[in-house]
């Protein structure tokens, strides 16, 4: 089976997409349809969105940070 895009704003954008994932046309293609059918099939609120984002770069965070305080952020800003 054959999917032919004729539509060059299409095809660009699937270059586009293959180049910045680092993969085949077709390959972009079927993980943009598939992203897109998930998003359609299980739509979620904005603020479940969010919270899921949150919890993932919580889970990428390092331990070990520390509270800043105002004269922290101050000095990291260059602010005396």
């Amino acid at each position: 089976m054959n999917l032919q895009i004729r539509n060059p704003r299409a095809h660009e954008l699937a270059k586009r997409l293959a180049r910045r994932r680092g993969v085949s046309i077709t390959d972009a293609v079927i993980a943009a349809l598939e992203a897109d059918l998930t998003a359609v099939a299980e739509p979620r609120p904005l603020n479940q969105r969010v919270a899921d984002i949150a919890a993932e770069l919580r889970a990428m965070a390092k331990p070990g940070g520390q509270d800043m305080t105002k004269a922290d952020i101050d000095a990291m800003w260059g602010q005396p």
